[in-house]
């Protein structure tokens, strides 16, 4: 029988929000599942610096708006409207200069009607963003709002302040680690005993989440070990750098940053990349 995409291997996943839907898609592509999210989305109990962006935006200045995600987008501009008329915080906005982190953002721009005033390419990582920044022109002296997701990016904000920027964060949300952990562990475990032949990345908060966990139980080791003798892919950049912090292996990263292109292409090169991985020397 001719080899289909993953031929049956077993293929993890750490996602959370879409879950089933990266399940449907290594089972589409000749995979058998195992995802357990690592991730548990949740709002801000205290969503006062969000509500201070939205002082500032309408009655001070903010000269350039960073978003981070989509969701991150969504949920700052619908808490916005919860104490401002849309048209201030449209008025507002005309003033300042909006710089969307890649497609995302740019969606959950165009939903409001508006649209950005920059928008970083692809792969879309800070350094990116950066760089974006220093062609349209410096920061230096001007109040720059950074809606941040899960984990604050330090490398940008500190590559911002170095330009001289007032850099203002304005958290939306957060991770934690899921409420019950059980699931998580024995994904870990099968992964530990080469249970699991590929390994799908999609957000770096996962990589750290899972580190924590295999910390807490003191198997970081034979986790590193049994990752040597599997495909681990990542779905971009920003995501492979947290993998190159924790000494985790990169096999492979998609032609673009997209779920369904990491699965599809995973698939077609895993069995190539396990055999080559599992070769003895």
């Amino acid at each position: 029988m001719a080899t289909v995409g993953f031929n049956g291997l077993t293929v993890a996943a750490f996602e959370s929000r879409m879950a089933a839907e990266i399940a449907r898609l290594i089972e589409r592509h000749g995979g058998n599942p195992l995802v357990t999210p690592a991730l548990r989305e949740i709002p801000l109990d205290d969503n006062s610096a969000a509500l201070k962006f939205g002082v500032q935006l309408t009655t001070e200045r903010v000269d350039m708006l960073i978003l981070l995600t989509g969701v991150g987008t969504t949920a700052l501009f619908d808490l916005l409207k919860t104490r401002y008329p849309w048209a201030s915080i449209v008025a507002a906005l005309e003033q300042t200069a909006i710089v969307a982190r890649g497609p995302k953002p740019v969606a959950a721009l165009k939903s409001f009607g508006l649209q950005p005033t920059l928008t970083v390419p692809e792969p879309n990582t800070w350094v990116d963003l950066i760089s974006t920044l220093d062609e349209y022109r410096p920061v230096k002296g001007l109040r720059v709002a950074v809606q941040e997701y899960g984990v604050s990016n330090l490398d940008l904000l500190e590559a911002l302040n170095q330009r001289g920027a007032k850099v203002f964060q304005v958290p939306i949300y957060r991770w934690a680690l899921p409420e019950e952990l059980g699931a998580l562990r024995q994904a870990l475990d099968d992964i530990i005993a080469g249970k699991v032949a590929v390994l799908l990345i999609t957000n770096a908060a996962q990589v750290d989440h899972v580190m924590q966990v295999l910390e807490k139980d003191g198997k970081v080791e034979p986790f590193r070990a049994a990752l040597k003798k599997m495909v681990v892919a990542s779905i971009g950049p920003t995501a492979s750098e947290r993998l190159r912090h924790h000494e985790w292996p990169i096999d492979f990263e998609p032609s673009h940053p997209k779920m369904g292109v990491l699965v599809k292409e995973t698939s077609e090169q895993a069995c190539a990349t396990l055999n080559r991985k599992r070769r003895p020397n």
